[in-house]
């Protein structure tokens, strides 16, 4: 066998395995957003068939009615509150965060970035408890506070890290430019740093997003009415173990609550793998 034919055969091999994989890793997506499109009682006697017989939209009309006179438009409102004004925090605090870390020379930086740093090593549920009851003392649980404001002080590492890496990668130059033409420090952020740093932002943004939307975790403990759910708790309702759960309606409710990611992923997905490429973050 040459070695021309060798090369073929183990690329058609790799392409049939990642095919496969990406298959394998699909397929759970895949029957959800079918089985959303089933009649509720042939969603589990029927779970091993992808394709549904019966065709029924059924699901998203008893879904979309909500629980307690609230519509599930409602849960969507409150979730894209939080995850926009959590992800606007995120962004400028991280942005500002990093500048100084990156390009501004202070006592005390690399503690800082020490710190910063060791954010992404904690596991977000040790610090549930002492935050729960600081946020109790503030009278903030039951509003959105606590899955907001925190946001706009940069208390994500993870991004302020991949934007001082974005920023690492602009010519100090131009910093020297904007000094020599009379900016401040404040000048040479808003008008050079910050229109450079675009992709890492939007990445940033895409992430946040994302995270913000699918938080269940912090809904659950801060969020005590149900008017005030995002859609990631919300979803808890369908599930009454008294009564049994109406798994269309989960379904179809999950569904569209992918539709907001999914579409923020594909509008900025250039600038996404830029942002990633550029500042060197591995999935």
């Amino acid at each position: 066998m040459s070695a021309m034919t060798t090369k073929k055969v183990n690329a058609v091999i790799f392409h049939v395995l990642v095919a496969f994989g990406g298959l394998v890793m699909v397929y759970p997506l895949l029957w959800m957003v079918l089985s959303s499109f089933k009649p509720t009682e042939l969603v589990l006697p029927t779970s091993r068939q992808l394709i549904p017989t019966q065709w029924t939209l059924d699901n998203y009309v008893n879904g979309w009615k909500g629980f307690m006179g609230y519509t599930f438009g409602t849960f969507f409102l409150n979730s894209f509150i939080i995850s926009f004004s959590a992800t606007f925090g995120t962004l400028i605090s991280s942005a500002f965060v990093a500048y100084a870390l990156q390009r501004l020379e202070f006592k005390g930086k690399k503690l800082l970035f020490t710190l910063v740093l060791s954010t992404m090593m904690l596991p977000a549920q040790i610090l549930m408890i002492p935050q729960f009851m600081w946020y109790r003392h503030l009278n903030w649980v039951g509003t959105y506070f606590p899955m907001i404001l925190p946001y706009f002080f940069a208390i994500q590492g993870f991004f302020v890290y991949l934007i001082m890496n974005f920023i690492g990668g602009i010519p100090k130059d131009l910093d020297e430019s904007a000094k020599i033409d009379g900016c401040s420090y404040y000048g040479t952020f808003f008008r050079i740093i910050l229109p450079l740093i675009v992709p890492a932002l939007v990445t940033s943004a895409i992430f946040s997003f994302i995270w913000r939307w699918d938080d269940y975790l912090s809904a659950l403990l801060y969020v005590n009415r149900a008017s005030m759910r995002p859609v990631a708790l919300a979803l808890q309702l369908f599930s009454d173990p008294s009564s049994g759960s109406d798994i269309g309606s989960t379904l179809a409710m999950s569904t569209l609550s992918i539709v907001p990611a999914t579409i923020i992923f594909l509008i900025f997905q250039k600038s996404l793998v830029e942002g990633i490429a550029t500042t060197g973050i591995k999935g």
